[in-house]
């Protein structure tokens, strides 16, 4: 019988296929091989959408229904099909293919760890009672949305700062898509937080404890703050406001992955 395990599987092997497609996009440079990357894309984000679906149906049979939210293996799971989203989302403007070739490779990692990983639980596991709310679903969506579109910023920064010239978009470009980037992720990521502090209100009576990744988000907002600060008053342009964009995600990175590792709190899972 099919299982998400087992669609989560193929789907990376999708996005490892759209990494060769990219490739060999750059060595022929064919047109033709672009409009069947963005078939493959489509696909691979209709395949992902359907896995998680299906490790909803999947708890609902265990008897523990829950979204696909609660643990390290399914958050890896929903960052990767965030970032696909956002690469669908932002199509107009991510037309230049290092973009969907190093955002398939983000998608690819977060996937392979995922499934390859021994230290990555896969099993279904029921809810504490404090996760039991549906303020799981708003919070964790916007914040993992302000992640992937974080990701494009972060991926748009890089470039400027060490790309060179062919199939680097030019500098105009690559700020416009830093900001705009920028612009979707932070209200997502206010958003995030907004409601995460109404669900730790709900859950244990306090809107704010200061645990580590409260406070890493914290960070992390204030650096996006400072990024939109910046351009918009300072006027910052060129590498300053991408070097902004790249300490951001590194926040991010470490909100995400170091609180789990190396932290510990109330939303630590790296162990589960």
């Amino acid at each position: 019988m099919l299982s998400s395990h087992k669609i989560f599987g193929f789907v990376t092997m999708l996005y490892l296929l759209l990494f060769a497609i990219h490739l060999v996009y750059f060595a022929l440079k064919k047109e033709r091989v672009l409009k069947v990357m963005w078939i493959v894309l489509y696909v691979t984000f209709g395949l992902h959408a359907a896995g998680l679906v299906l490790r909803w149906v999947e708890s609902y049979k265990l008897g523990i229904g829950h979204a696909p939210l609660s643990n390290f293996y399914e958050s890896l799971i929903f960052f990767a099909w965030c970032i696909a989203l956002v690469q669908i989302i932002m199509k107009k403007r991510l037309i230049y293919p290092i973009f969907t070739m190093l955002s398939s490779v983000i998608a690819l990692a977060f996937m392979g760890y995922a499934s390859l990983s021994p230290s990555v639980d896969k099993t279904i596991q029921p809810l504490i009672p404090a996760l039991q709310s549906n303020w799981l679903h708003i919070h964790v969506l916007t914040c993992f949305l302000a992640y992937a579109a974080f990701a494009i910023s972060f991926l748009a920064g890089l470039l400027s700062l060490f790309g060179g010239r062919g199939i680097i978009p030019p500098a105009s470009t690559l700020e416009e898509i830093n900001y705009r980037s920028v612009m979707v992720g932070f209200p997502m990521l206010s958003a995030g937080i907004l409601t995460g502090a109404v669900w730790a209100h709900y859950a244990w009576g306090s809107y704010w404890s200061w645990d580590p990744k409260e406070t890493w988000s914290l960070i992390t907002w204030i650096v996006y703050a400072l990024f939109l600060h910046a351009r918009f008053v300072r006027g910052w342009k060129g590498r300053r406001i991408a070097i902004l964009s790249v300490v951001g995600f590194m926040s991010v990175i470490f909100t995400y992955f170091g609180v789990n590792f190396i932290l510990s709190g109330l939303h630590s899972y790296g162990s589960s």
